[in-house]
């Protein structure tokens, strides 16, 4: 177990195809989809970014340039701006470069997200980390990182952000065993990677954020490839109990699951009507929208 108990460092996988969102991913990152107005990944960098975190590797594939363009200075863009007096919009390309130390490495082959979290394993060194996945968005009013940071400086312990869903639902997740629950916490004994309802040990889905210490990459190399030579995460988090605890952080509201079309959708309309700028015009469009439709 690390004895650094400073958490500065973020690890965002981002290599994966988007075929989910397919054509719109064809020719860019689906990390560089917009959510209102921004790009999703922006919205993960400044959670980091929020809770303290000032030292971030993205973890990128083919096509994945667009990332890097977007957190970088843009000189012709930035004359422009100031050009036409547009300072506001000045400010906020150039906050984007100074958001937190960011550094891109690709994956090579796409062999899963244990595979993807292990490439970061020279940048992170022997310190603690946190892992974002970009398909999840959190609002800006959730503390669940800030929590997650608190329970590992408290206790030393990996920490694994949990979230109760319908017991129908949990085969589509990484499902918890816990222990010894008091309050947003409890132990975690046990993990199975997408279970059947009914050999599934709780409804506690494993979601898309996690602070581990660096006795994760040893788990890593131990974890035997799956379908299609993929090395999973929840194998390796599996792995790691053996030799440390690690604590699960149980929150309930806050995330958008923007890999779903759906709740993508759910994101854009909710973050848009909670702007100053936006919300009070995109409630008068919306309720034209619903009574043109018909919806209750």
């Amino acid at each position: 177990m690390s004895t650094n108990r400073v958490v500065r460092k973020a690890v965002i996988p981002a290599a994966g195809l988007g075929t989910r969102f397919l054509p719109a991913t064809k020719a860019q990152p689906k990390e560089m989809l917009p959510v209102v107005d921004r790009p999703s990944i922006q919205y993960v960098v400044e959670e980091a970014v929020a809770a303290g975190i000032d030292d971030i590797l993205i973890i990128t594939g083919r096509n994945k340039r667009s990332l890097e363009d977007h957190f970088d200075r843009n000189f012709e863009l930035e004359y422009h701006l100031a050009e036409k007096g547009k300072t506001d919009d000045l400010a906020d390309v150039i906050e984007l470069a100074d958001l937190a130390d960011i550094h891109y490495v690709r994956q090579g082959e796409p062999l899963g997200l244990g595979h993807a979290v292990s490439v970061a394993r020279k940048h992170v060194g022997n310190n603690p980390f946190v892992v974002l996945l970009g398909d999840d968005i959190m609002h800006q009013r959730s503390h669940l990182l800030k929590d997650m940071i608190a329970t590992y400086e408290e206790t030393g312990a990996s920490t694994v952000a949990l979230m109760e869903v319908e017991p129908s639902a949990i085969s589509a997740y990484g499902c918890a065993a816990p222990e010894d629950r008091q309050g947003p916490l409890c132990n975690i004994v046990d993990v199975v990677e997408k279970p059947k309802a009914e050999d599934a040990p709780s409804n506690l889905a494993i979601v898309g954020r996690y602070l581990f210490t660096p006795a994760i990459f040893d788990a890593i190399e131990q974890v035997q490839p799956g379908v299609g030579g993929e090395i999973q995460l929840t194998d390796a988090i599996g792995l790691l109990l053996k030799d440390e605890p690690v604590k699960g952080q149980i929150f309930e509201e806050g995330r958008f699951d923007i890999g779903n079309k759906i709740e993508y959708l759910r994101a854009t309309v909710e973050l848009a009507l909670e702007r100053d700028d936006l919300g009070p015009e995109f409630r008068h469009v919306l309720s034209e929208i619903i009574k043109r439709h018909g919806i209750a």
